[in-house]
């Protein structure tokens, strides 16, 4: 998810990217429902879900937040990863789905970074282990930060495999260890970016996933102000099918969150989250005419 530079960003974005998939009868846009203590017991320790649900939290963890602790940031914080949660329900049942937020990745299981407070695909993977038969998970986080979190939460599980392609010289300045990582230098563009990916993907689909969680950070972006890199709309075009077709042809049922972007104007990181939906429903509409 990352840094964001001006805390109105997300916000912003999220606003943006509402009113433009609003406008296309092919989504069906719900509120997302609030995750419960117990949700987020299945990812986190007791402890440091407690305090941050009480306000709490010792000063230095909520520094590391990046958020100023308020009931408001806590409403905010249940409804996104109950997003996820409900995304993941109807994937499982539908086969895709998505939530316009989440991608929480820097969550840890006892302490929140990068403003993330909580884990929403780690919450969601356990959840999904509690209550369906679903056991094997891939976690695809094409942000450009490291979703350090999530490696870590899930390093040592043989069921979930974790794959992170991010700037190499980007936060967390510390890297965590995915299953797979792929560090990208400063400046890579359209053509480099999807031959790494291409590379990458056969490894996160040799365990045979049942369910993939998709975290589509757009940060990538050329104007991205925190990004570093260097891709145009049409390489997250090409990077999003080649996702999706590679889910497809392995049969898995997917959800996707949107991660992190940060582009000026930031209308230009709406469209590109936009985008990643729009080539997502694509995709479901090819798999029916398949079939």
């Amino acid at each position: 998810m990352g840094l964001p530079p001006d805390h109105r960003f997300p916000a912003e974005k999220y606003r943006l990217l509402r009113e433009n998939l609003s406008r296309d009868a092919r989504f069906d846009i719900q509120p997302a429902p609030l995750a419960s203590e117990h949700h987020l017991l299945l990812a986190h320790e007791e402890g440091y879900v407690r305090n941050f649900l009480r306000g709490t939290l010792d000063p230095a963890a909520i520094r590391r937040i990046g958020f100023p602790w308020s009931p408001r940031l806590v409403t905010r914080t249940l409804a996104s990863v109950g997003g996820t949660l409900a995304a993941a329900d109807a994937a499982a049942a539908a086969g895709i789905a998505g939530a316009l937020a989440g991608g929480t990745h820097h969550a840890f299981r006892a302490e929140g970074s990068g403003f993330c407070v909580f884990n929403d695909i780690a919450v969601a993977i356990g959840w999904l282990r509690a209550t369906t038969p679903f056991r094997r998970f891939a976690v695809i986080d094409l942000d450009v930060h490291q979703g350090d979190g999530t490696a870590t939460i899930f390093e040592g599980d043989p069921d979930v495999f974790t794959l992170s392609l991010h700037g190499r010289n980007n936060f967390p300045f510390r890297k965590q260890r995915s299953s797979l990582d792929v560090p990208l230098e400063d400046g890579a563009g359209d053509a480099e970016y999807i031959a790494a990916l291409a590379a990458a993907l056969p490894a996160a689909f040799q365990a045979n996933p049942e369910f993939v969680f998709y975290q589509s950070g757009v940060d990538t972006l050329a104007e991205d102000s925190l990004g570093k890199l260097n891709l145009t709309l049409q390489g997250l075009a090409e990077r999003d099918e080649l996702v999706f077709r590679t889910v497809r042809e392995h049969g898995c049922k997917l959800v996707i969150t949107i991660g992190g972007g940060y582009a000026k104007p930031i209308s230009l990181t709406a469209a590109a989250h936009a985008q990643t939906y729009r080539l997502a429903v694509e995709q479901c509409v090819e798999q029916h005419l398949e079939r």
